[in-house]
């Protein structure tokens, strides 16, 4: 199976090099020049990686980044049915529309965003959220099996997509929780590394915690132990958070601790510095004195 894998970055290039050693043949593509040099089936082109492909998997930042790759690639002509699977974090409506797009032209379509980081891209231990026709869900296991550990399936497609608007609009929600609390701890005199390690073993404990504590030092591999370097940027959790928003105002779900959520990651992304460091930085607003 050849794929072609669109989107070479902090979250694709990792996902793409896992299919690569695997044995898969991938032809990848980013539109940022020099990007993904390491994978060694670095395409020149977009066309160049679409060549053959019978399986196209984009990781992008914006559904209309995606719908102008699907686009391109379906106007390059018929070369046998392929299977479209957008990893991306994208609105439900747009992915239902690429959805109908793919499967009027003859081809396949999954949406599977995903969750992990860029921690579980690199160790191929990415939990896939799945929406779409059984028998194309069935089709893109293999390679969803190579890049993760957890697949779970919710329906027809866009149904993926809406498992990670909420499953993300947990991730915003707690990330809040467990700065405050331990800011109200430094504000109290508590020790972080002895506050930290109480939590990790009690019922406050979560990934949230374990895997972005806000505060350097408790937990060495996590970003705030490192600049802040994302892991995942605000600006993304911005993002998930207003698409949250979107499909709760669509269904009619009021979700008051989301839209909290939303207007707090996006206030803090808006500066172009704090957008780029990971969401758990948002610590750093939230703490006084």
């Amino acid at each position: 199976m050849r794929i072609c894998f669109v989107g070479l970055g902090t979250m694709g290039l990792p996902m793409a090099l896992r299919l690569e050693e695997r044995g898969f043949g991938v032809a990848g593509w980013d539109a940022a020049e020099g990007v993904g040099a390491a994978l060694k089936g670095r395409a020149p082109t977009l066309e160049a990686a679409a060549e053959g492909a019978t399986a196209v998997i984009t990781m992008l930042p914006q559904g209309e980044d995606v719908a102008a790759i699907h686009a391109a690639i379906l106007a390059g002509g018929d070369t046998g049915r392929r299977i479209f699977i957008d990893s991306s974090t994208i609105d439900v409506t747009t992915t239902r529309r690429l959805a109908a797009q793919a499967a009027a032209a003859g081809h396949g379509f999954v949406d599977a965003p995903v969750s992990g980081g860029a921690e579980g891209a690199r160790a191929g231990t990415l939990s896939f959220m799945v929406g779409g026709e059984s028998a194309d869900i069935d089709a893109a296991l293999p390679l969803l099996d190579a890049m993760g550990g957890k697949i779970s399936r919710f329906g027809p497609a866009g149904s993926g997509q809406a498992a990670k608007a909420c499953h993300n609009m947990i991730c915003g929600i707690t990330a809040l929780g467990v700065c405050e609390a331990f800011a109200l701890a430094e504000a109290l005199g508590l020790d972080q590394q002895t506050f930290f390690d109480l939590c990790s073993g009690a019922a406050a404990q979560s990934w949230i915690l374990e895997n972005r504590c806000p505060v350097p030092g408790p937990a060495p591999d996590a970003p705030a132990s490192n600049g802040y370097a994302p892991g995942f940027a605000a600006q993304l959790m911005a993002k998930d958070l207003r698409l949250a928003q979107a499909a709760a105002e669509a269904s009619g779900q009021e979700t008051p601790f989301g839209a909290e959520a939303a207007l707090r990651f996006t206030a803090f992304a808006e500066d172009a510095e704090s957008g780029n460091l990971d969401f758990s930085a948002i610590y750093r607003t939230i703490r006084r004195g």
